[in-house]
């Protein structure tokens, strides 16, 4: 009887409804603005931008401010990286519910996060509406950029969408034929 239980909960997870994908998707966002707008809050209340070791030299926290993409993409362009991460956040809201399996429904989520996350900062901080700077804090070595949990989930994202669809996934859900 146990196994029958085990294997019906499995099923659930793989053929979940359309209400538990979008609640996924909804509340993993939330989640995850939330832990990135918190941590943010943190860093700028507690950091500098001296590092501070957590785990040696492997993991470092140290405060910067970022006005451009990843590995300073569009440097100086911090408008239009708020268009972008708006026009992000905007398809998703759009799309993300409309995934037809739960492993899109958390890519959807991640991505959401990620960019509604740095988009918060880029429409509010400093040094002015829709053309702030976003907070960055985690640093690691091999002379990687500082980054942010938002980055975090948005690279998983990227990386998770990949493996989808090389396992044969459409993008959003079912099988490529």
């Amino acid at each position: 009887m146990k196994k029958h239980r085990v294997n019906s909960l499995l099923k659930v997870k793989r053929n979940a409804t359309k209400r538990q994908r979008i609640a996924v998707f909804a509340l993993l966002a939330i989640l995850i603005v939330a832990v990135d707008q918190s941590t943010k809050f943190w860093a700028e209340a507690n950091l500098d931008s001296t590092s501070v070791p957590v785990i040696g030299e492997l993991l470092q926290f140290r405060l910067a401010y970022n006005n451009a993409a990843a590995f300073s993409i569009g440097l100086g362009a911090t408008w239009i990286l708020t268009l972008i991460s708006l026009t992000a956040s905007v398809l998703l809201i759009i799309y993300g519910p409309r995934v037809k399996t739960m492993s899109w429904a958390v890519v959807a989520g991640f991505a959401l996060g990620g960019a509604a996350g740095n988009l918060i900062d880029r429409a509010f901080k400093a040094p002015g509406f829709l053309n702030g700077w976003v907070v960055d804090f985690i640093q690691i070595p091999f002379n990687f950029p500082i980054f942010n949990l938002a980055d975090t989930f948005l690279v998983s994202a990227v990386i998770l969408s990949i493996l989808l669809t090389l396992r044969g996934d459409e993008i959003g859900g079912g099988r490529a034929k």
